[in-house]
């Protein structure tokens, strides 16, 4: 069965500007909602000295912190608690005293940090240049490795994922901290290569079929491709699936924003990217 994706460009354009326009929308108006990473809190590193502390048990007593906990090696766990914006280093030494009270003498102590807004800020900065440059070096890999129509829809393409990653981290609420950007930065990695296999693709088959119109060709390729890019997606969402089941607290946004990176990057592949090259004369590109 053949699939007629370009049937539906025009319709691709106007969902693609009405999700960009509601990414820009939540970004200004509601902004990212910035982890201990980058906002700034305590991180205490403890060992409980009986079977009855256990994580879930920590998580309950401590609920009105909504910290955020994960176990380590050894049987410790880290207690992740955010502070309010403007806290002072009273409200911080406060903060620490009330989480001790709560826990007792039920677990011991091993250590405790205060991650201050000047050490957040500098972290949110560091981020930013990350995703900064990691775009730069991405952009210049494109402009290298094609020309034309290609260059011009991947380019675009990489844009919408960027700005797509940031306004589902806004809309959806998610903690934006340093593994939000790890997200962003493996999931526009992805859909960078399913761009390259699918041009790839297409520029074969316009060597192939020299008389064939553009938007048949452009289907053509994606449909020989299609088989692979589902396994593709699908396998790596049935493993994130099983993280966000089997994988604790800490794992479960991970596996929902990578979730939609996957498929962003997917149908940005399909009708994005490609449908950009059929506003330009391929068959006069070379790359």
């Amino acid at each position: 069965m053949k699939l007629h994706f370009m049937k539906y460009r025009k319709l691709s354009y106007w969902i693609s500007g009405a999700l960009v326009a509601l990414s820009i929308l939540s970004l200004l108006f509601h902004g990212l909602n910035y982890g201990i990473d980058f906002a700034g809190g305590i991180a205490m590193e403890v060992t409980p000295v009986n079977a009855e502390m256990t994580i879930d048990k920590m998580r309950s007593e401590l609920a009105q912190f909504s910290p955020e906990l994960q176990e380590i090696d050894g049987g410790a766990i880290l207690v992740r608690v955010g502070l309010p914006k403007g806290a002072t280093d009273i409200m911080q030494n406060e903060r620490v005293r009330e989480i001790k009270n709560i826990l007792g003498e039920s677990v011991k102590y091993d250590q405790v940090q205060i991650v201050g807004p000047k050490i957040g800020g500098e972290l949110v900065r560091g981020g930013i240049w990350a995703i900064f440059v990691s775009f730069v070096l991405m952009s210049v890999y494109i402009w290298i490795r094609y020309r034309g129509g290609y260059a011009v829809g991947s380019f675009i393409s990489l844009l919408l994922d960027f700005v797509l990653m940031f306004g589902f981290f806004s809309v959806m609420g998610l903690e934006f901290n340093q593994t939000a950007i790890a997200v962003i930065l493996m999931g526009v990695g992805y859909s960078i290569n399913d761009k390259v296999v699918n041009y790839d693709r297409i520029d074969e088959n316009i060597k192939k079929y020299h008389k064939m119109p553009m938007d048949e060709l452009i289907d053509l390729s994606v449909n020989e491709m299609l088989s692979r890019t589902i396994r593709t997606s699908v396998s790596t969402i049935l493993a994130l699936i099983g993280i966000y089941i089997f994988g604790g607290q800490m794992l479960k946004e991970f596996a929902v924003a990578m979730t939609f990176a996957i498929v962003m990057g997917t149908a940005t592949s399909i009708y994005i990217s490609n449908v950009i090259l059929y506003h330009f004369n391929l068959r006069d590109t070379k790359y």
